[in-house]
């Protein structure tokens, strides 16, 4: 019976060029199974290959906790699975536990394994001060919301350059599109601003990003990319199906029979 490799993460970035041994070296990268077509998933690959895709990168160097960017992974593929994700293996992360001050917005590209963007990023006004804090979906709420999202059009709008966002999660963000709450550019989300205030602006909502950038950032996300605006919210963490890591793992097998032959 052929022998092939137990790939933890598919149809994403392949690990056969991860040839360093994990800092773990009870754990090994790779395990061969007797099957000619089944690929068997389970938490410990998962989470090994993930934590080498991370490491890869050097993102703890740029203040992105782990368990973050595990979580956001799993969103990732959920939403894969369920055929909502476009060609472009990204992933932007929104890291709303860290004040405005700090650089929270991250794009990632799974494909080339580096990060793209590390930036400043807005909160809605009624989310906090300098501190995120309070979320929601309501329509005139002015609050960011949580979850994933999935990137829409670009379009030239009364903020210029700007690009729609499509919440996934009824309860917690369904509402983006009809709030209008869109990518754009702000001068206010700034180091200058922050030297003056203390703190960048804040929107009615929108991830607002500094103006040098935001052009590149739309034209490198739009069109069916994957958003996770996280923030240690436990009801969210607990409901959020796309954090349903037996569910994913699920959707991934699905699809593992396909993918094998091509390994």
């Amino acid at each position: 019976m052929q022998k092939i490799l137990l790939l933890p993460i598919l149809a994403l970035f392949s690990f056969s060029s991860f040839n360093q041994p994990y800092s773990d070296s009870s754990t090994t990268p790779f395990t061969e199974v007797s099957s000619p077509n089944l690929l068997k998933l389970t938490r410990h690959n998962f989470v090994d290959s993930v934590k080498r895709l991370y490491d890869h990168i050097g993102l703890a160097s740029y203040d992105l906790d782990y368990n973050v960017f595990e979580q956001g992974i799993i969103g990732y593929h959920s939403l894969r699975n369920e055929g909502k994700v476009g060609k472009r293996n990204l992933i932007t992360i929104i890291d709303f536990t860290k004040p405005s001050t700090e650089k929270r917005f991250y794009t990632i590209d799974l494909d080339e394994k580096k990060l793209k963007f590390h930036s400043l990023v807005a909160h809605g006004r009624t989310t906090g001060e300098n501190l995120a804090k309070t979320f929601s979906n309501k329509p005139h709420s002015n609050a960011s919301s949580l979850g994933f999202y999935v990137t829409g059009e670009s379009y030239v709008g009364s903020k210029g350059y700007s690009l729609r966002l499509d919440g996934q999660e009824k309860q917690y963000n369904g509402n983006l599109r009809s709030r209008a709450v869109v990518i754009h550019s702000a001068d206010y989300v700034s180091e200058d601003w922050i030297r003056r205030n203390g703190r960048i602006g804040r929107s009615q909502g929108c991830p607002a990003l500094p103006v040098e950038i935001n052009k590149s950032v739309i034209n490198t996300i739009k069109n069916k990319t994957v958003i996770f605006a996280y923030y240690n919210e436990a009801t969210y963490l607990k409901s959020s199906v796309y954090l349903d890591f037996e569910r994913m793992i699920k959707g991934l097998e699905s699809v593992l029979p396909q993918t094998a032959a091509s390994i």
